[in-house]
């Protein structure tokens, strides 16, 4: 399915914070969402909406957050992908084409950590060639071989197409992940990401450069690669978690005076753009 590239203007942000089967972060994507200006922030379990008592086009934009999906097993967000592919919706469409559905009528996606895991695995993101739900990379191990719990240096590329940045230049947000390492099907893929402008935030080093150095790229991730959009720049994922930095005080330096844009920023973007502003 090929997505289209218009952007309709829209009144307001209704969003669907999804949980359930081992998300942790669901409160605070709501939280981040309505101090970002969303006029709907609802946390919705996966099962209520596989019953059909809550409906995916009654909102524009989707969060999906970051946790232990199914306790990881078979790999981050493995069983979960195929829950959204093959568990049947007591109405519509499958899951994955509401979701595209969304998507194409000037909707939002963010996938954050396990969030992003998922998006990778169901084929939502990188989407080269327009390819919807084909899988093209996976996000594997961390190189240091264990859980990475640290706030990292982020770059942000101003000339992806990724409407969740617009403005922004550079990050500081925590990330928390035992599998953050970006692995793409073959390294013409992994090039192709970097010149279409589809990596949209790298692990930056002091300097603000990007960097495979650890600790700066906590994962070892190629290129640094942070976070990934698609063509259209309406899907979003990303292995730092931009909801746990949402108050001034979050900042780890901020008793000494130390500040930087907080992840409030990502979700303002995406409010930004649902209003038409």
């Amino acid at each position: 399915m090929k997505i289209s590239a218009s952007t309709p203007a829209k009144a307001s942000a209704r969003v669907l914070v999804i949980t359930g089967y081992g998300v942790n972060c669901e409160k605070e994507c709501a939280y981040a969402a309505r101090k970002a200006g969303a006029a709907v922030a609802d946390i919705v379990c996966f099962s209520d909406l596989a019953a059909g008592r809550r409906c995916i086009a009654d909102y524009n934009f989707i969060i999906f957050p970051g946790g232990f999906l199914d306790g990881d097993d078979l790999g981050a967000a493995q069983a979960a992908a195929q829950r959204w592919k093959y568990a049947a919706p007591a109405y519509g469409a499958p899951f994955t084409e509401q979701l595209l559905t969304l998507v194409d009528k000037g909707g939002l996606i963010l996938g954050i950590c396990n969030g992003f895991q998922l998006l990778v695995k169901l084929g939502l993101l990188p989407a080269l060639d327009s390819k919807y739900l084909e899988r093209q990379v996976s996000l594997t191990h961390n190189a240091s071989a264990r859980f990475e719990d640290r706030w990292c240096r982020l770059r942000v590329n101003r000339e992806s197409p990724c409407v969740f940045t617009r403005g922004l230049d550079c990050l500081y947000m925590p990330v928390r992940h035992g599998e953050g390492r970006l692995v793409p099907a073959d390294e013409a893929l992994l090039h192709r990401l970097h010149a279409e402008n589809l990596c949209v935030l790298y692990y930056a080093d002091e300097h603000g450069l990007p960097t495979q150095e650890y600790p700066d790229n906590p994962n070892g991730s190629p290129l640094g690669i942070a976070g990934l959009c698609d063509p259209t720049g309406r899907i979003f994922g990303l292995m730092p978690h931009p909801e746990a930095y949402n108050h001034p005080a979050n900042h780890p330096g901020w008793t000494r005076g130390e500040s930087a844009p907080s992840g409030l920023t990502i979700f303002a973007g995406a409010v930004r753009m649902l209003c038409g502003d």
